[in-house]
């Protein structure tokens, strides 16, 4: 039966920091066994710890798309008619039931892992679940974005407001009685200010809104999971590369299995095996997986604003021009060379100059400060030892959210959003 999480904090072995109250999950009654944070971020929660969860054939849900029509100073490029529709995912029940929105992290698509991962919790606990593409993501950015350079939080908050009305807009007869809100990693930032805005805007009423490991400085964030492609890996040489080593770390995995059986246990799988990566391997691995976000960032929003940074202004983009030396290019830069090339240029250009500095703050949880300590239906849950928290990042939360910020012992980066504990914790939040 699911407790409360005071119920908790009071009889469940958990501790209530004194200072700020915020709810610290003991390490030892937590009982997560993935003590390395890089290890948690990569293979998450074991198979037989996680919640059950609906098969896909038990839920009623179906891809549907909208148009925005965002207005731009430029058309998109011809090839880009596959995403000039906004496409999202979304599961019914069949009855009058809340609905949640889940807003996916960086660079991710609406039916990413954990945002499926996400729709089954919910689905299975009676809410209807609308999934939500990043606005950092190809599609969100070709479809809905008005400025297609993401990483300015309010205005990506108003393009993402303006979808959810759009999805509201096109399930009219859909029985809804109160409207939910979260999202995961850059999802949650962009969740926090979605609410903000609703505050004044007031299409949705949010009842309640979590916040699943958030940055708390977007720029932290970020040069922390940059650094990561910098380590140092034993065994990369000048005719070895980071991912021929992976690859035949995973093949002899599979040799010795005697077969492939490509599931979502497969990574904690493998790094129970002999064949494991070590921590700077694992570590390359985030950070290479984030580059290439940030590489599919750069390039998309400088091919639909023509400013030249990669792709050449006039070179005409078609479905069969080969897109190998303009994404080689756009790999070379690093989010902190997006948001110096293409994100402060733009912004700059709108509000007639500012510094880094300032950037930084408008566009973090620090902007919302105020209203983030004052509205009591957000909460934060976070894991002390999240790669993309920065020094007082934890300490902003405690300040700022009370009673309302769970802090889980382990976890890495949403490695044990899938863990029952944790599973548990975000329904009971719903449920109040």
């Amino acid at each position: 039966m699911l407790r409360s999480l005071r119920f908790a904090a009071l009889f469940g072995g958990l501790i209530l920091s004194a200072s700020a109250l915020a709810v610290d999950i003991d390490a030892a009654s937590y009982g997560y066994p993935l003590t390395n944070p890089f290890e948690a971020t990569i293979a998450t929660t074991p198979p037989d710890l996680r919640p059950e969860l609906p098969l896909d054939d038990d839920i009623d849900q179906a891809d549907r798309s909208v148009t925005l029509r965002p207005e731009r100073a430029f058309e998109l490029p011809d090839n880009f008619w596959p995403v000039k529709k906004l496409t999202y995912r979304i599961a019914t029940q069949d009855k009058a039931a809340p609905l949640i929105f889940l807003i996916a992290g960086t660079g991710a698509r609406y039916d990413s892992s954990l945002n499926e991962y996400l729709k089954k919790l919910y689905y299975k606990a009676g809410y209807h679940v609308v999934q939500l593409s990043s606005p950092t993501s190809f599609d969100f950015m070709s479809a809905a974005s008005r400025f297609a350079t993401p990483g300015i939080t309010k205005d990506d908050a108003e393009d993402m407001y303006r979808v959810m009305q759009a999805v509201r807009a096109q399930n009219p007869k859909l029985p809804v009685t109160d409207y939910y809100l979260t999202g995961y990693s850059l999802g949650a930032l962009d969740a926090a200010f979605v609410a903000h805005l609703d505050e004044t805007r007031r299409s949705f009423n949010f009842k309640k809104v979590l916040l699943l490991n958030p940055p708390v400085n977007l720029y932290t964030s970020i040069t922390n999971l940059d650094r990561l492609v910098q380590t140092e890996v034993k065994g990369i040489t000048n005719t070895t590369t980071f991912y021929e080593l992976v690859l035949n770390k995973l093949t002899r995995y599979f040799q010795q299995k005697g077969y492939i059986d490509l599931n979502d246990a497969l990574l904690y799988d493998f790094q129970q095996s002999k064949q494991h990566l070590s921590n700077e391997q694992m570590a390359m691995l985030i950070g290479t997986s984030f580059r290439f976000s940030a590489a599919d960032i750069a390039f998309t929003s400088d091919l639909i604003n023509r400013r030249g940074l990669i792709t050449p202004p006039k070179t005409p983009i078609t479905e069969g021009t080969s897109l190998s030396p303009y994404f080689k290019r756009a790999l070379q830069c690093d989010f902190d060379c997006y948001i110096t090339e293409q994100v402060i240029p733009m912004w700059r250009a709108r509000t007639d100059g500012g510094s880094l500095l300032q950037l930084i703050d408008q566009v973090s949880l620090y902007a919302l400060k105020d209203y983030l300590h004052d509205s009591p239906k957000i909460a934060v849950m976070h894991n002390a030892d999240d790669v993309i928290l920065g020094p007082g990042d934890l300490g902003f939360l405690r300040k700022t959210f009370g009673d309302r910020l769970t802090v889980y012992p382990l976890g890495g980066h949403c490695g044990n959003l899938n863990y029952r504990v944790n599973s548990d914790a975000m329904l009971e939040f719903f449920r109040g």
